[in-house]
């Protein structure tokens, strides 16, 4: 049975994609069966996975209507080495489409329901709004995966989403717990930096993740070529540090304490 992470922050430009595509790709070179879910009408998990978002037909859009399975609309991506429930402009539409619909917030999880035995672990790339996208997203999880910067409105930010995460929890899905906060675009350089960084550990514990992402330009570089920076430069800090950000994964979820309710974790 796959583990069913939600890649999330409410605030744009943290590196949600980024992180997604990156995670996905270091969890195949590490020997594990992914399927990456791109839930933002942008589209940009699924282009920087090497599929063509132009020609997905169907996609997440039609997944999510009910009008296509996953195992239809999903495409394996040979060079990122996992396979893509692929996003375009089409689901834009989703978010009013969905609100007449039963079951709406569960559209996915329910879709997944057929495909989970396929694969050790779905990732789902959220758009950065609570909308009716991310709460698919969200209901769908065992857990969720927080990449966010260490700046001081990050914080602020950060507050306002474990918040999401209790109230998703209470109402919505009791399985979905925090696994963890990802420090990315890290420059130690920067004493801002540092200090927040030593106030998520403070506050969050075990709960920030040992891995820490650097800003690193080929990373940056790497979604212009269709491809993961794990891909595209395996010898750069970003790329070796999302593979070491993959094994700490599996570690964690493996690990007893990763059932820690969401409910349970104070901002």
């Amino acid at each position: 049975m796959a583990s069913v992470f939600c890649v999330a922050n409410q605030k744009g430009g943290v590196g949600k994609t980024t992180t997604s595509v990156n995670l996905a790709a270091g969890l195949a070179q590490v020997g594990q069966r992914v399927l990456l879910v791109d839930l933002d009408p942008q589209g940009n998990a699924t282009m920087g996975s090497g599929i063509d978002k132009r020609a997905l037909a169907p996609s997440v859009y039609q997944v999510l209507l009910g009008l296509a399975s996953i195992a239809e609309a999903r495409r394996h991506s040979d060079i990122a080495g996992y396979d893509v429930l692929g996003a375009n402009r089409e689901l834009a539409g989703a978010e009013v489409e969905l609100v007449d619909l039963e079951r709406r917030e569960h559209r996915l999880k329910d879709a997944l329901k057929a495909v989970q035995a396929d694969y050790d672990f779905v990732l789902i790339d959220s758009p950065p709004s609570l909308g009716l996208l991310t709460l698919n997203g969200l209901c769908a999880a065992h857990g969720v995966v927080v990449p966010m910067q260490c700046e001081y409105f990050a914080l602020e930010g950060l507050s306002d989403l474990v918040n999401t995460v209790r109230q998703v929890h209470t109402k919505l899905n009791p399985d979905l717990i925090l696994i963890g906060l990802l420090r990315v675009m890290f420059d130690p350089r920067i004493t801002l930096q540092q200090q927040v960084s030593e106030q998520l550990k403070t506050h969050f514990g075990a709960k920030v993740f040992e891995s820490v992402i650097p800003r690193n330009v080929r990373l940056a570089e790497a979604p212009s070529y269709g491809q993961p920076g794990v891909v595209f430069d395996k010898s750069s800090r970003g790329a070796q540090a999302y593979i070491e950000f993959a094994e700490e994964m599996v570690r964690r979820v493996q690990a007893p304490a990763a059932r820690t309710p969401a409910a349970a974790v104070e901002p």
